[in-house]
């Protein structure tokens, strides 16, 4: 399990890499993370939607924290999830709930290229990003991980014009934040991927544990 310090909210965001407030070159977006704070919040900030899939009137309901930077999460993407989804989500058993936790500034800027292209596009593009985790991320170099992440978001359909719209939105990427760092604190998030099970909260796990879990609910 991949364990980070996590931002409260109310709190600046430090430690995390030097980010810059402003743009460190025009080639990245807007980067808010290290003056972003939750108490100075303007009122009429950006609301941000939960991404949600499923029935909505599902018995149980699964909220996942995770990042895409965070390769435990990539991994569970990539084993646990496809059965979860085909055999709770898809057939009406399980809302879930897909919320992100900002390690980062590359996972911010993932998330808001996910976010791009609108919920309709958001899970697709987002296993996209963890299936190919380790390529864009391999180089380490801010301007290099931004160009790899708009190809991977090209290749799902996504434009020039609607990308550089998207990551230089400077009160989206700060509303984020803000709501990452509420999120995180109300529900005690302190590791990715964490789950909230009907409210419960619980550690990464292997699939036949999610199934003993879910099948119990469901069943009582």
């Amino acid at each position: 399990m991949q364990r980070r310090n996590l931002i409260a909210g109310g709190v600046a965001v430090v430690g995390l890499g030097g980010w810059a407030l402003t743009r460190p070159s025009k080639d990245l977006p807007f980067d808010p993370l290290m003056a972003a704070n939750a108490q100075e919040a303007s009122t009429d900030m950006v609301e941000i939607p939960d991404m949600v899939m499923g029935a909505a009137d599902a018995p149980v309901e699964i909220i996942e924290y995770a990042s895409f930077t965070c390769p435990h999460c990539a991994n569970f993407h990539a084993t646990t999830y496809p059965l979860l989804k085909a055999d709770y989500i898809d057939t009406g058993k399980v809302r879930f709930v897909y919320r992100e936790v900002y390690f980062d500034r590359f996972g911010l800027w993932a998330s808001m290229i996910a976010r791009c292209g609108g919920e309709m596009r958001f899970f697709g593009m987002a296993e996209l990003i963890y299936e190919k985790q380790k390529e864009w991320g391999a180089s380490g170099d801010p301007v290099v991980i931004v160009e790899e992440l708009r190809k991977l978001a090209k290749t799902a359909g996504l434009t020039d014009g609607m990308l550089d719209e998207c990551m230089n939105d400077a009160e989206q990427a700060k509303a984020l934040v803000v709501w990452y760092q509420a999120n995180a604190e109300r529900d005690d998030i302190n590791s990715t991927p964490s789950f909230l099970i009907d409210g419960e909260k619980f550690s990464n796990m292997a699939y036949p544990e999610f199934q003993k879990i879910l099948d119990e609910k469901i069943g009582g």
